[in-house]
Order: C-alpha cells, then sequence, then structure tokens
C-alpha cells in the first residue's frame, strides 16, 4: 500500500484528482495540507481518517509518505517539489511543474539525486478520444504527421466565480491561459506528433487589460518536419475542444468525444465513450495516477517518468519562448531544462 499526501485542496485536488486516488485499490490518502482553513474542512468531510495540515513541513514530518500529489496554485510547486523531495517523497504536481526552466533543471537534478519519481499531471494525454487518435497514428494510419493544430475555446477561466481558484487570473501566481491551456496543447502536440522537437515559434498574446495574464494567445511553431497551429481564448462566446492532424495519407478531426479519420477517399466516423467535458477530469486522473503508481514502482528510472519530463520541458520551453515572442519568430529552448 503506497502513502500519499495532497498538497492544495482547491476544486481540482477535491473534484479531479481524489476520485482518481479513491479508485486505486493499493493506494491510500492519509493526509492533506492547505493553508485555507475551509479546504482544510472539506479534505476531513470527503476523507475518512484523514490527517489535515496548515503547515507543509509539519505534515512531511509528521507522517509516514511515499508520495505527495502537488495541486496549489503554480507559484507554490516548486519550492512543495523540493521540500518533499529533500524528504525523500516521490512527486507528482499538477501543471505547470514549475515556471521557469532553470528551476526546471534544478529540480529534475534533485529528484535524480535523491532516486525520486518526480513526475507532472498530464491528463489529456488519458482522455480517452486523445489516447484513440495517438493509437491510430502510431499505427501508420496517416502516415508522417506534418501539420497539427489545436483549438480550445472557453468563455472565461475555469473556477473563476470562486476566490480560491483565481490564481489563473493572477500574473503573480502563474496564471494565465498558456500556463492553463496551452501546457496541455504543448504536451499533446508533442506526443501526437511523434516527440518532434519545436525549433522556432511565432507568438501573439492578448490580455483583458494592461499588466494582466495573457488571456488569448495564437500560435505557430515549427518542429522537426511538422508545424503546428494553435487558438487558446478565455473570452470566446462557447467552448470549443478541438485537434487536427494531418500526415501524409490522411488526417484526423477530433472534436469533443469525436473523430474523424480520413484516409485516401474513405471517411470513418469514430464516437469516443467519455464523461461530459468539464475542467477536473476525474475519470483521466485514475489513469495518471496508475502510471505514477507503476513508476513509483519501478523507480526513478522508469521510461514513462523519463518521458513525463520531456513533455513537461517542452512544454515549458514554449510557454517561455512564446512569452518572448511579441509576434516575432524566436528560438525555443528545449534544452533548458536539461
Amino acid at each position: 500500500m503506497l502513502r500519499g499526501a495532497i498538497s492544495g485542496f482547491g476544486e481540482v485536488a477535491a473534484r479531479g484528482h481524489l476520485p482518481g486516488w479513491a479508485s486505486a485499490p493499493d493506494i491510500q490518502i492519509v493526509a492533506v495540507h492547505d493553508p485555507v482553513g475551509a479546504r482544510r474542512h472539506l479534505a476531513l468531510k470527503l476523507l475518512k481518517n484523514v490527517r489535515v495540515y496548515d503547515n507543509l513541513e509539519l505534515m512531511l514530518e509528521g507522517e509516514r509518505l511515499d508520495f505527495i500529489d502537488v495541486a496549489s496554485p503554480p507559484v507554490h510547486h516548486a519550492p512543495t517539489i523540493r521540500t518533499a523531495l529533500q524528504k525523500g517523497v516521490h512527486v507528482l504536481v499538477e501543471k505547470p511543474l514549475c515556471l521557469d526552466l532553470a528551476t526546471l533543471a534544478e529540480l529534475r537534478r534533485e529528484a535524480a539525486d535523491a532516486r525520486r519519481v518526480l513526475m507532472c499531471v498530464h491528463n489529456w494525454k488519458h482522455a480517452p478520444v486523445y489516447r484513440r487518435a495517438h493509437q491510430l497514428i502510431a499505427s501508420g494510419r496517416i502516415g508522417e504527421v506534418s501539420h497539427l493544430s489545436f483549438e480550445r475555446l472557453r468563455t472565461a477561466p475555469a473556477g473563476s466565480s470562486g476566490q480560491v481558484e483565481k490564481w489563473r487570473l493572477d500574473p503573480h501566481q502563474g496564471g494565465g491561459i498558456l500556463i492553463d491551456h496551452g501546457w496541455h496543447v504543448f504536451y499533446l502536440m508533442h506526443w501526437l506528433s511523434g516527440q518532434r522537437t519545436p525549433r522556432h515559434l511565432k507568438a501573439d498574446l492578448g490580455r483583458s487589460q494592461a499588466g494582466a495574464v495573457d488571456t488569448r494567445a495564437e500560435l505557430s511553431i515549427e518542429c522537426d518536419r511538422a508545424e503546428t497551429r494553435i487558438v487558446l481564448s478565455w473570452e470566446a462566446d462557447r467552448r470549443s475542444t478541438t485537434a487536427f492532424v494531418r500526415g501524409a495519407d490522411g488526417a484526423i478531426a477530433i472534436e469533443g468525444n469525436h473523430l474523424v479519420v480520413q484516409s485516401g477517399s474513405a471517411a470513418e466516423s469514430i464516437a469516443v465513450a467519455d464523461a461530459d467535458d468539464d475542467s477536473y477530469h476525474p475519470s483521466w486522473f485514475a489513469s495518471v495516477a496508475d502510471q505514477f503508481r507503476r513508476a513509483v514502482l519501478e523507480g526513478p528510472d522508469a521510461v514513462g517518468a523519463a518521458e513525463n519530463l520531456v513533455e513537461a520541458t517542452t512544454a515549458l520551453a514554449l510557454i517561455t519562448a512564446a512569452r518572448d515572442s511579441a509576434g516575432r519568430r524566436v528560438s525555443v529552448a528545449t534544452d533548458g531544462g536539461q
């Protein structure tokens, strides 16, 4: 039985992560850390026999933990990861893993030195529709991938009506649409393209007011033998989640839980069963939790853990380049987290 704790018991942890951990028969969440009293009380209501803490170090000192699940606002991720690794605890962290490439490089070294698993929650890879698309691409159904596009349209950030979730609109807490949605799209791009390395990008970012976080983004990314177009918005008039992948022999279009596969003159429509599209995706997290569990059992050299950190480095390198772009074509420093 692996004993775990959650640090940061906001909506993502309570509605997304906790149901996923509960579905794992050999994992037990024994403690929760959150500085907000109301969140600690919620944890007591939702978890039988859980112990709650307002101090992270006291929890790590007082509990015999195998791992910690970090679901706090992004600005707290790096110090929480570092403290956990120093205590010899494996770490699963919500996206973004951290906020700058130099810190990511340090955390990767610290995890390797401690011989502990460090992974980021890349839950969209576990969405049934994208898993199906990846299977089709890997099988050679559409040939070598040459073009990808992603569109994530939302009318507002997730949780914007609640005080706890307003970090998404706070530049000092790691907010912005590039962090909140761009991170997901960037690791999906890397995965569906066959781990192509991004070399250059051009990005146009929009803000609702001066000094605020990015709320809109349009990006053109040049990878090895492939290009990607991305549109992100929190200011759309509808919710829409689409993707398109073109290869040498066909294409795959994704909208919601539906795929259309075009190969030659034939088109196949595939509906993939999944829960309703919301911001928390507990069924996907159950698969994330199982992947992390297997990595912990295999050790820090597990292939899945290594691939995850490459994806995280790629995502953060793209976010960094996008913020530097200002409409110019710039290089992507994908070796910045090594």
